[in-house]
């Protein structure tokens, strides 16, 4: 029987989250579909462009979290504050 993947599989299989198995069944089915290999190949690209992406918070943001973490005191877990 053969299966027929989605582009979901393909995400999966990007992201190391399939099997050895469906591994090796999603490369021969990237091999026979033409929509499928493009597909991949555009992920991946698109992949590596977000690794890229950094994000840093401003000065007000950092300063508020320590602000808030300031409140709660330094002995005791904030849970047990309540």
């Amino acid at each position: 029987m053969t299966k027929t993947f989605t582009y979901d599989d393909v995400v999966r299989y990007l992201y190391a989250e399939t099997t050895e198995n469906e591994n090796e069944l999603i490369v021969e089915a990237l091999a026979l579909d033409d929509n499928l290999m493009n597909f991949y190949l555009d992920s991946l690209e698109i992949q590596g462009q977000m690794n890229k992406i950094v994000r840093t918070p401003s000065e007000k943001s950092i300063s508020e979290v320590f602000n808030y973490s300031r409140q709660f005191s330094y002995n005791r877990p904030a849970a047990l504050l309540n």
